[in-house]
């Protein structure tokens, strides 16, 4: 008599799929996407402020040079340095802003910051670019700045920021935010290295 009984087939074992690195990653990229979105909100806040402080930035007094007593008159457009200095904080409010707009949207969608490696490499590359001219449009008006405060030796000049103090100290306001934002620019860019390496 033949066994006609079937041996019950092999369960079929699975090992779980290793979901703690899938979590890790996900986490990781999460926490990235966060700090750029707040990275931009910083540096966007950081510009504005510093627009809004350097374009106040006005005063009348007089000064006593060789015996005479001589109006004086600052304002911040009157150095090239200072308008520089506007307007790579604008551009950079301006690409901050564009930034943080195009990585929420994708946050909200749940997706990642970047379409692609191509766009992290322009955000890589813009970032970078700003970071520098916002570098150096600081040293130039920290320049002029240091040149109001210490005076000229020859001819001897006096220190214009004595009778200027507010106008000065509006303008040191404004270049240490935009220190600050070179800082961001800075740290946004290993945000983006990081994002490509991995």
């Amino acid at each position: 008599m033949t066994n006609d009984l079937k041996p019950p087939p092999e369960s079929a074992t699975q090992l779980p799929a290793d979901q703690t690195t899938t979590t890790t990653v996900g986490k990781l990229s999460r926490n990235y996407d966060v700090m750029h979105v707040v990275l931009r909100i910083v540096s966007l806040s950081a510009s504005l402020i510093s627009i809004a402080v350097l374009t106040s930035a006005k005063e009348k007094s007089t000064v006593l040079i060789y015996g005479f007593q001589l109006s004086l008159y600052s304002k911040w457009s009157f150095s090239g340095s200072f308008e520089y200095l506007v307007c790579v904080s604008a551009v950079v409010a301006f690409h901050s802003l564009l930034q943080l707009v195009m990585t929420s949207s994708r946050m909200l969608r749940k997706s990642s910051i970047f379409s692609s490696r191509n766009h992290a490499w322009i955000i890589f590359a813009s970032d970078q670019v700003f970071a520098y001219a916002m570098m150096s449009a600081v040293s130039a008006a920290t320049g002029v700045t240091n040149l109001n405060r210490t005076g000229i030796k020859h001819p001897p000049l006096p220190n214009f920021c004595k009778p200027l103090h507010s106008f000065c100290d509006r303008v040191g306001v404004s270049i240490a935010f935009g220190f600050f934002n070179c800082f961001l620019l800075a740290v946004s860019t290993v945000l983006d290295v990081v994002w490509l390496t991995n």
